[in-house]
């Protein structure tokens, strides 16, 4: 999902929690290119400082807002702080035909620049918390890591934004601690 992989893109050392190895995505045009391409989003040139500033603003709020939903709160400002990124983005709608040969109203932004990819995202977001579970919003239960993700388990129990990663590590450090403490 688009929103996810934005908040992510700030990436942690999740292994040791080391915060000098901590990066931040938005930063690496390597990561930049093929996010934009995997998200159908136009190719674009790196964001200047301003853009980018905006970006990190925008995935903290989202972050913080994913943290509130989480804790069962009703995140404040919502619609309105959505709606601002929203509004910078104007789309056209056109009629199309899907794969099917239906038709369908599709949604063609105006522009191709930093302000569009946002709104975008905030789109991406507002539709996710229209449309999905909230209680299944989740934050990484691994501290080092902290990545957010949708959980789509049946029984809703998934405590890891990967189970063969943090899950795993999560394991050996409590087996281990339980070691120290019979010690």
């Amino acid at each position: 999902m688009l929103w996810d992989d934005f908040i992510n893109s700030y990436w942690r050392d999740w292994r040791t929690g080391d915060k000098s190895k901590d990066r931040d995505r938005l930063e690496d045009p390597q990561w930049i290119e093929p996010w934009l391409s995997a998200h159908g989003l136009p190719a674009l040139p790196m964001p200047d400082s301003g853009q980018l500033d905006e970006l990190k603003k925008l995935r903290s709020y989202l972050f913080d807002t994913v943290r509130e939903v989480v804790g069962g709160k009703e995140p404040a400002c919502l619609p309105e702080q959505l709606n601002h990124y929203m509004a910078a983005g104007p789309v056209m709608r056109q009629a199309v035909r899907d794969d099917d040969g239906r038709i369908k109203v599709s949604l063609l932004p105006l522009r191709t620049d930093w302000e569009q990819v946002m709104a975008e995202i905030a789109a991406s977001f507002a539709s996710a918390l229209a449309e999905k579970e909230q209680s299944r919003f989740r934050i990484c239960d691994n501290p080092d890591c902290l990545w957010v993700y949708y959980d789509d388990t049946r029984n809703r129990s998934k405590r890891y934004c990967d189970d063969k990663a943090c899950g795993n590590l999560m394991k050996v450090r409590r087996f281990r601690a339980r070691k120290k403490a019979e010690q």
